[in-house]
């Protein structure tokens, strides 16, 4: 994914990723603000298409196809973006937002299907059927674009930092909506956050990135006790209990420094280098790339490996 910038300037907001997503899963990508988590999710979604590379949904295609057919075949897949609010129309009521869908594609949703959507997501419908999004809180206006993905009925559920813009109370409600609708529908999630612990309770495998690049692939159940790169470490000694705990045990642990670099000129070899507690001479000369230690354990790092960080 590349975007311009002033300057005659190129951004590579995503460069060279490879992951996949299974039947059922939660995949959850991580990592700070402009790491490129969001850009990787649109370029699902073709938003817009990826500038190179192949998407591909179950045997489909999504990539070099035709605006028509990709609309088509991509209706299998839904996202749910950060702002609930500014995503919904401020003219239409609550009952023609969820119907918008089908309605698109030809077909008439039901008041019964409507209706039964909304109860699913913990809306009332007899509350907020004739409301529009102005009139709703913001977990409801979240809820109630969940219920517009599903009527669709996806494969696939994309959550652009879904919980980000809610009140912690509000963000425990939808993370288990979410939960319940990926097992009611037999759901796939790709949940894209900054929040490490959100991400941690939600997901079952875990994407890292920086500045555009994955940094480590892990499951989420095994986070804190074997991640390997010095990224990742970062993240987990960013958790005030991760630190509160450290401070307890009277440990110490090698600390990333240093500012995040500009996207427009990153950093030759591994991108993480420049912040790196453990860089060498090779970081700044090869690029490092994923390769597997240990059952679904994928990290990018010349020198990490086990013993290279204590156990959080």
């Amino acid at each position: 994914m590349q975007f311009p910038a002033k300057g005659g300037h190129t951004v590579h907001a995503v460069s060279g990723i490879s992951f996949d997503v299974l039947d059922g899963e939660t995949l959850g990508i991580l990592g700070e603000s402009g790491c490129g988590k969001s850009s990787a999710g649109r370029a699902l979604m073709q938003l817009p298409p990826p500038t190179s590379g192949s998407v591909r949904l179950g045997d489909d295609e999504l990539t070099g196809l035709t605006a028509q057919t990709v609309r088509e075949r991509r209706a299998r897949m839904q996202m749910i973006f950060q702002d609930p609010v500014s995503s919904l129309n401020p003219r239409r009521k609550v009952k023609d937002l969820v119907a918008e869908g089908p309605r698109i594609w030809g077909k008439e949703a039901t008041r019964e299907q409507i209706e039964a959507v909304l109860r699913a997501v913990g809306l009332d419908p007899a509350v907020v059927w004739e409301r529009r999004p102005h009139e709703l809180s913001g977990g409801q206006c979240q809820r109630l674009c969940i219920a517009r993905a599903l009527m669709l009925d996806p494969q696939v559920l994309i959550c652009d930092e879904p919980v980000s813009s809610l009140d912690v109370s509000v963000q425990a409600q939808i993370l288990n909506l979410l939960e319940d609708t990926k097992k009611r529908y037999g759901l796939s999630m790709v949940f894209i956050a900054h929040d490490l612990a959100v991400v941690k309770n939600i997901s079952d495998r875990i994407m890292i990135m920086y500045l555009g690049k994955v940094c480590e692939v892990l499951p989420a159940a095994s986070l804190a006790e074997h991640a390997m790169h010095p990224y990742t470490r970062l993240l987990l000694e960013s958790v005030p209990e991760a630190t509160a705990s450290e401070a307890a045990t009277g440990g110490e642990q090698q600390r990333a420094g240093g500012e995040l670099p500009s996207p427009l000129n990153p950093p030759s070899g591994c991108r993480f280098r420049t912040r790196c507690p453990l860089v060498t001479e090779e970081c700044a000369a090869v690029e490092p790339q994923l390769r597997e230690v240990g059952e679904g354990h994928y990290l990018a790092c010349h020198n990490s490996g086990p013993g290279a960080f204590p156990a959080a």
